[in-house]
């Protein structure tokens, strides 16, 4: 289960966002991929735990970017132009997270 759980979160995390940018950005897709693979910075906060990694835990609500009460910022993200691809990438990020979580129990 764990070797499946890893191609999957990295699966949602690298492919998906090409995928999606390909058939949503055609013209641009390249750019928008990079954005989206960028949003993965959200990760840093998981310098501030100790241990940085552990690999049964769940990064929803436990770090400070991933928490709750930034959701509905990163949806808010989403309906401006100029940040949607951000938004769009932070809140996949975060449901990608969010499925190793269920997958731990």
């Amino acid at each position: 289960m764990e070797y499946l759980q890893s191609i999957l979160h990295y699966s949602n995390h690298f492919l998906i966002p090409v995928i999606f940018a390909k058939l949503f950005f055609k013209n641009n897709w390249k750019k928008v991929t990079l954005i989206l693979w960028l949003t993965m910075l959200i990760d840093l906060d998981h310098l501030l735990a100790t241990p940085i990694f552990e690999a049964n835990r769940c990064s929803i609500n436990f770090h400070p970017l991933h928490s709750y009460y930034l959701i509905p910022f990163y949806g808010v993200l989403c309906l401006f132009k100029k940040s949607k691809i951000v938004g769009i990438g932070l809140l996949w990020h975060l449901a990608t997270d969010a499925i190793d979580c269920w997958m731990m129990k």
